[in-house]
């Protein structure tokens, strides 16, 4: 049965503008179960003839079948698949892959066969032939540690490991001594006798003799065909040939001693025989001699024999990885090229890291300006009096002095989309305890409702004055930390007495530190009493007509103190009518039209609500105050989203700007990742056409590269977003930046840098899946 068959097969190579002939015409075939040796000089096209035999390459012209299916015409895939399926190779080189051990390189084949995977059966497969060429004790030994010989065994294991119907060996013994050389040729014998056909490539005539048919090739053509009796060589360096009895004759070598004639039976193995002095390299009749039906029908329990179970100390080696084959080339390479592998992630990680430092800051930054905002109060509406306008001069937001108590009760009574409301009056004074003193930053009149508004309500120590401290304009008051640390120095302050504008107040309690606002004014350094008695007593006014939040030096000077003098053009005309003393004004007070307010703070019940209790308050105060439709509003409405907005994006335009410089990071660690995979690429020419030519496919090689890169940019990415966290805390801890872990942004980073190995690992991984698997073996 036919194997092999080519018909007018022409080969013809394009260098450049230059076309070189190789072959010119080869027709031949080889049958199953065959031993057959292509010979020839360097240059005759042996090689070119075995890379078509072997689906390597395809011809120019002419037909070529392997076992019934013609090859010619396959595109790259499908000779892959053919190679992995039915050929196995042995080079002359060994062609095995560094720094990987024995077991893993007899194993590649399957990690791209369709019938066989490398765990499970096809790993105790790989392991019985280790075992059958004599490599038990060496399963994890690398190239590097072990001989020529032992390397060559590895070759064929891995030639073996698929079941191959056809192996091919190119000058299988031409970098060996002669020792190995023939226990190299014995076991292809051995395997050609166990059914296996196998085709040497050699310009060895000593090699050639042991095939059953030697094709000898002159300058691209088949010049002859010579059929022999295989011959037998002893260990001690005897030659023997088989005779039509047969009986083994001996024909003695240069040196060897003269042994006596053997008698071997039909069909006799190697294996069979004692590997002692006189142990043979072949034992069975020639090709021609024995029908090929025969051999085939004796191959089959041989091959199973040749394939069986592992020996004991053998099956014990379990595998380390149950990972898809493309990962665990991957991540094997990466593995094998720590440091190359390690610059390749540097980038990534730099890149990743800044990403994620960057935006905790940026993060950190805008969250401390939320909370200012919050501290300022959540939802709060501030409600103005309305400008006046004399002699056609706006007189400023205040100066009409419209807003009353009663205004912030009615709109705390009608107004549902309001929580809480409260007016304040302020005055600046100078604060005094016995011989401390200060001037705080604010000094706000108000009700309990204040701390509702402000979201203030945790009291560092005592309580807030009531309702009814209000109503009767009692003296008491609250102070904020900054106030209790600059006079009391230590000292619990509730139930002290300290004098605002030489009042005498009652300190009830000390408000919960709140710290700096967004302007950067201490919140802290503040006092809270009631507003009827800031008003009444710390002002000093008490009618409406007057700005009632004006300071307390404010006097009405008479007209008895003041002088004329040459410099008034104009004096002041004296009054009709006397002014009241001081003493008539008290015992006749005028009637008080109402008190008014500075301003009255409001909180609304949530961010959505803002504007319908904007809505509601404005048409209750219009109600009010009287005022028509069409006139404008005696008063102003200010509520927190207009800052809150501004600085939001602000702190969105400086962390997206920080990201934008990130990102170009991790685009340039992108670049460096595919620098590197293109010097990969180039580096591993030859293991990328060795993988081809065991039976890779160039999906399979696509998917290596794709994973490589993906796996250095993920593991780059998580090893950056620990650099970046570690940096974030030191620098909230060296520097006292304020810095917030956003989880989205990690789990982001880690995709994009995934993202990043796809993009700029796909040309390399591209580029690699379409080498031509005869240029990559030949690439120096």
């Amino acid at each position: 049965m036919e194997l092999i068959r080519l018909e007018d097969v022409h080969k013809t190579y394009h260098l450049g503008e230059v076309e070189v002939p190789v072959l010119h015409g080869i027709s031949l075939s080889i049958h199953r179960g065959e031993m057959v040796a292509l010979m020839g000089a360097s240059g005759s096209g042996k090689t070119t003839l075995m890379n078509i035999l072997g689906c390597l390459d395809h011809a120019t012209s002419g037909s070529y079948w392997l076992d019934g299916r013609e090859m010619s015409s396959l595109k790259p895939n499908e000779r892959a698949l053919a190679r992995s399926e039915k050929i196995g190779f042995v080079f002359q080189n060994f062609n095995l892959l560094a720094r990987t051990t024995a077991l893993q390189n007899v194993l590649m084949p399957l990690d791209y066969s369709p019938r066989w995977n490398a765990s499970g059966e096809g790993r105790r497969l790989a392991l019985t032939l280790l075992e059958r060429v004599g490599l038990a004790e060496r399963v994890h030994h690398e190239p590097s540690q072990m001989s020529g010989g032992q390397q060559q065994r590895v070759a064929i294991g891995r030639a073996l490991v698929n079941r191959p119907a056809l192996v091919l060996a190119d000058e299988p013994t031409g970098n060996l001594d002669s020792r190995t050389s023939i226990e190299i040729l014995r076991m292809f014998q051995q395997l050609n006798a166990e059914g296996i056909t196998v085709v040497l490539v050699t310009h060895d005539p000593q090699v050639a003799a042991y095939a059953h048919r030697t094709i000898h090739i002159v300058d691209g053509l088949v010049e002859r065909e010579t059929v022999s009796q295989p011959e037998a060589i002893s260990a001690s360096g005897s030659v023997w040939s088989v005779s039509e009895d047969s009986s083994l004759s001996a024909r003695p070598s240069a040196d060897g001693p003269h042994p006596s004639p053997l008698p071997v039976g039909e069909g006799t193995l190697i294996g069979d025989l004692p590997m002692g002095e006189g142990t043979l390299i072949a034992a069975r009749p020639p090709a021609a001699v024995e029908p090929a039906a025969a051999r085939n029908a004796a191959a089959v329990p041989v091959i199973e024999k040749f394939y069986g179970e592992p020996s004991a100390a053998s099956s014990g080696v379990r595998s380390r990885l149950s990972l898809p084959a493309t990962w665990r080339t991957a991540l094997g390479a990466i593995a094998r090229n720590k440091m190359r592998s390690g610059l390749s992630a540097l980038g990534v990680i730099i890149a990743v890291a800044a990403v994620i430092a960057m935006t905790e800051i940026g993060q950190g930054s805008k969250a401390v300006l939320q909370k200012d905002i919050a501290g300022m109060g959540a939802n709060l509406l501030m409600i103005f009096s309305g400008s006046a306008t004399t002699g056609g001069v706006n007189q400023g937001a205040g100066s009409m002095l419209t807003l009353t108590p009663q205004d912030a009760e009615e709109i705390a009574r009608q107004c549902p989309a309001v929580r809480g409301v409260a007016p304040t009056v302020r005055a600046r004074a100078q604060i005094v305890y016995r011989n401390q003193n200060c001037v705080p930053e604010q000094i706000t009149g108000t009700t309990p409702a204040f701390l509702v508004v402000r979201d203030w309500q945790n009291m560092s120590k005592g309580e807030m004055f009531s309702e009814r401290d209000v109503r009767n304009g009692a003296k008491v008051c609250v102070i904020g930390t900054t106030i209790e640390e600059k006079l009391f120095q230590g000292v619990s302050p509730v139930g002290k007495e300290i004098r605002v504008n030489n009042v005498t107040f009652r300190v009830v309690g000390v408000l919960g530190r709140k710290g700096a606002n967004m302007m950067g004014m201490d919140q802290d350094n503040v006092l809270l009493a009631p507003w009827t008695t800031i008003k009444c007593r710390v002002s000093g006014s008490a009618l409406g007509a007057t700005n009632q939040s004006a300071s307390a030096a404010s006097t009405t000077t008479s007209t008895e103190d003041t002088v004329n003098t040459l410099s008034d053009l104009y004096p002041t005309p004296l009054s009709l009518y006397p002014s009241h003393t001081a003493t008539e004004t008290a015992d006749t007070p005028q009637p008080v039209r109402f008190a008014n307010v500075d301003q009255i703070m409001a909180k609304a019940v949530s961010e959505t609500k803002i504007k319908r209790a904007i809505s509601q308050i404005q048409d209750l105060l219009r109600e009010r105050h009287r005022i028509r439709p069409g006139r404008e509003d005696d008063f102003n409405i200010h509520d927190m989203t207009e800052m809150s907005n501004m600085m939001s994006s602000m702190t969105n335009s400086m962390s997206t700007l920080l990201l934008a410089v990130a990102m170009i990071s991790l685009v340039v660690g992108g670049v460096g990742i595919m620098n590197i995979m293109l010097v990969s690429v180039t580096e591993r020419t030859r293991e990328i056409g060795l993988r081809m030519a065991v039976g890779a496919r160039s999906h399979h090689i696509l998917r290596q590269f794709l994973v490589e890169a993906v796996v250095l940019c993920v593991v780059g990415g998580s090893m950056g977003v620990l650099l970046g966290r570690a940096t974030s805390i030191l620098v909230r801890w060296k520097v006292h930046w304020p810095t917030q872990a956003s989880l989205t942004m990690i789990v982001a980073a880690v995709a994009v840098s995934a993202g990043v190995g796809v993009v700029f690992g796909f040309y390399p991984a591209w580029k690699a899946s379409r080498l031509d698997p005869i240029e990559a073996l030949r690439y120096e």
